[in-house]
């Protein structure tokens, strides 16, 4: 017999027991209390001693309050972290975690501060060698829904090598979630943080072509085909596209089609039914195009898509629907298809790596992004875009010099925006104090060739313009500090990197007198 629902029965009859003047004579009341007696008999034959089943689990099992103290910890703890009960019972994990001389991480104060059900790794100190374990970690809540408790369930990661084949295939399915993770973004609606909230940048007449086209296309559900170089912003389009729509609401999924293994792209794509293949999901596995469903799906990298799979795909957009692997029924489908590559599709349909009939299906309002080197008018603007936004960043500015701008123009800009962006990232945290950019270095970055000055300190390679700029930067930084902790806070870094840096570029400190 279930215990709650015994106990819940016997608490009932006890308040009818109390509530005498509903029984006209004592033996309605013995009656009673011989059913009261009949079920406590069979609580106990039948109840469940649920603290034997926790003393008896493998299993490391830790009880805390809601403030974190522990309460309570089975046998087996000790047995599998060598921490005896006395050295934590009655602490709060919190002191326990900061102490770090038992043990460090655990998911017990992310229960407690989210509420929410934890899984996370635990480093064990107190073992020779020291281990680490992985925690579950559960609330339990209070009939006024309050946190009352936190139980946390753990294994030291060791003790899946017992399961030997089996654990090997943790290890697989452990790097394809860390895979997924990189290779697939899911953003459950516009709003969300992770979604770029930077537009392309720019007043070009190709630009503004493409935000004309964006305009029209992103209300409707027709489906858009953006190409151009790597770098080049394909993805803020497709954002824009979809902030702009009609599901901005609804979920946007982003699939890099050139980083998922091939063996695993179809089925992350299109799901699976249970037992489809070896080592598949016991209870089969929803595809990205599942989660899709009423939002928008973006294939980045689609000219990389196999052969076999592009078949599928085209299936999928024409009909509406798609098949699990290892399925038999259709699952129907309402997606709105975004498609971007750096590839040339037509040479790759020329070459047969690319299916033609899927091309026209993709390529229903196309979108093509200019090389940066196209549109060199945008350049000053985009480098004012990111000189704020990093300057903010790092609380540090930089000022971009005629001279710097024109070296900016004649290079060829192989990376595009992106490495545009870098190149000012760089810039804003290397810059001197004044926010000045020097020339040498940024030909430096840039590995632009110039003609020999030998007036100039900076010698022709990378390295050596980046050495030495450091070294003529941290000479006139420390000719007006008055130490080297002072001289570090200008330059951002701490004064042990200062000394370290005197050091090796031999650099006269304290300046001698003259």
């Amino acid at each position: 017999m279930n215990q709650t629902i015994t106990i819940d029965k016997v608490t009932a009859k006890i308040n009818e027991a109390l509530n005498a003047e509903k029984y006209n004579s004592p033996a309605e009341m013995k009656t009673l209390l011989e059913t009261i007696r009949e079920d406590l008999a069979s609580f106990l034959i039948d109840g469940i001693d649920f603290k034997d089943v926790v003393n008896s689990l493998d299993d490391s099992i830790l009880i805390t309050d809601k403030e974190s103290r522990v309460i309570y910890v089975n046998p087996n703890y000790k047995v599998n972290t060598g921490i005896e009960p006395e050295m934590i019972l009655g602490r709060k994990i919190s002191d326990i975690v900061e102490e770090g001389k038992i043990f460090t991480g655990g998911a017990v104060m992310d229960v407690i501060r989210t509420e929410k059900k934890a899984f996370r790794l635990s480093h064990v100190y107190v073992s020779n060698p020291p281990h680490t374990g992985y925690v579950i970690g559960v609330p339990i809540f209070d009939d006024c829904g309050e946190l009352k408790q936190v139980v946390a369930s753990s294994r030291p990661i060791l003790s899946l090598r017992a399961l030997q084949d089996d654990y090997e295939q943790f290890l697989e399915e452990a790097t394809a979630v860390k895979k997924n993770v990189e290779n697939v973004r899911i953003l459950q609606d516009a709003s969300s943080s992770d979604l770029h909230s930077t537009k392309l940048i720019g007043r070009s007449s190709a630009l503004k072509k493409i935000w004309i086209t964006v305009q029209n296309a992103a209300p409707t559900d027709a489906t858009v085909l953006i190409t151009g170089e790597s770098g080049v912003g394909k993805e803020i389009v497709a954002d824009e596209i979809y902030r702009m729509s009609n599901r901005s609401d609804k979920p946007f999924i982003k699939v890099n089609c050139a980083s998922i293994p091939l063996n695993l792209l179809e089925s992350e794509l299109f799901g699976y039914e249970k037992g489809a293949f070896s080592g598949a999901n016991a209870n089969g596995k929803q595809g990205l195009f599942e989660m899709a469903n009423n939002g928008t799906l973006l294939l980045d990298e689609i000219g990389d898509m196999p052969m076999d799979l592009q078949v599928k795909l085209l299936r999928a957009i024409q009909n509406r629907e798609i098949t699990r692997v290892g399925g038999t029924h259709s699952i129907p489908l309402n997606i709105r298809f975004i498609a971007a590559t750096n590839s040339d599709l037509k040479r790759k349909i020329s070459e047969g790596s690319f299916r033609q009939d899927l091309y026209y299906r993709l390529n229903v309002i196309p979108i093509s992004i200019p090389p940066l080197r196209d549109r060199m008018d945008d350049l000053q603007l985009i480098c004012n875009h990111f000189i704020d936004m990093y300057g903010r960043k790092y609380n540090r500015f930089v000022k971009l010099s005629e001279r710097n701008y024109e070296t900016l123009m004649s290079y060829n800009w192989p990376g595009n925006v992106r490495e545009l962006e870098n190149v000012i990232e760089y810039l804003t945290i290397c810059s001197s104090g004044n926010g000045a950019v020097d020339e040498s270095l940024l030909r430096g970055i840039l590995d632009m060739h110039q003609e020999e000055d030998h007036s100039s300190p900076f010698g022709h390679t990378l390295n050596e313009s980046l050495e030495n700029y450091e070294k003529s930067l941290i000479e006139e930084v420390l000719r007006n500090s008055r130490s080297l902790r002072d001289a570090g806070a200008k330059l951002g870094v701490n004064a042990s990197t200062i000394s370290r840096k005197i050091h090796q570029y031999g650099i006269d400190y304290p300046p001698a007198q003259k």
